[in-house]
This record gives C-alpha cells, structure tokens and sequence, in this order.
C-alpha cells in the first residue's frame, strides 16, 4: 500500500511540475503601420528620440498649459486655472 501511495504522489508531483513549465500560446497580432508612422518615435524606455525632427520640433514648442497635477487635470494653486468666478 505504501508503495501505490508514493507512486501516486510521484505521479501527481511530476505532472504538476510538467504542465507549470508549459507557456501560453502567444497570440498573433498585425501592427499597423499607419500608427507607427502617424506616432511620435520612442526610445524602448518610452522616452522621445531626439533622432527625429518631429520630435525635436515637440520639444521645442511651449507646452499648452503648464501647471497639471500628475493626473492631467489643472493644477488650481495657480492664478492661470483658478476660477475667475470664486474672486480668491
């Protein structure tokens, strides 16, 4: 009996350890070409590449608004996006 148990527990453990080393199918996904030509070109790290003159133009030109909270949204400790209404 003690040797049906360890050839079982032998048995489940194996199997266990062969289908976690197995990867998942990757899916195939087309890349657009047209996104990648519209698009401003990155570094892998996500950064602008000062390569190209579209990117240096970008980095040349003012920001619209220059006061944003992490979030994207107006930072309101400025007097350029307080409300002009609230008169503080």
């Amino acid at each position: 009996m003690r040797k049906f148990i360890l050839i079982a527990s032998l048995f489940f453990a194996f199997a266990g350890i062969s289908t976690a080393q197995t990867s998942s199918p990757k899916k195939d996904t087309p890349k657009s070409t047209t996104a990648k030509t519209t698009a401003a070109r990155t570094k892998k790290d996500g950064t602008p590449d000062m390569r190209y003159k579209a990117n240096k133009d970008a980095a040349k030109a003012k920001p619209a608004t220059t006061h944003l909270k992490k979030d994207g949204t107006a930072d309101k400790r400025f007097k350029e996006n307080k409300d002009k209404k609230s008169g503080k």
